[in-house]
């Protein structure tokens, strides 16, 4: 699937920042942004990414730079509670 719909891109903007003429890593890092905060919360992001670089990976677009930024960047797994006020 590819565009609206599909899993890895549900809104589409990935592929469309890859049509778009003239985009810089900026553009590209906004989008990303958007993308993330966009995907459902039981999302397989690092899955999601293989998928879109699978489909898009254009080693001279800024977007594939930073997809692959996003692959080797993980978040801390967040800890509430007791545990979170003392930086275990």
């Amino acid at each position: 699937m590819r565009g609206r719909g599909d899993p890895a891109d549900p809104r589409g903007v990935i592929a469309e920042a890859y049509r778009m003429d003239g985009i810089g890593e900026a553009e590209c890092r906004s989008i990303f942004l958007d993308w993330a905060l966009g995907l459902p919360a039981d999302t397989d992001t690092r899955a999601a990414i293989d998928t879109l670089l699978a489909r898009h990976g254009d080693t001279g677009h800024p977007m594939t730079g930073v997809l692959r930024e996003g692959l080797g960047r993980t978040l801390p797994k967040r800890r509430g509670g007791a545990q979170g006020r003392r930086g275990r």
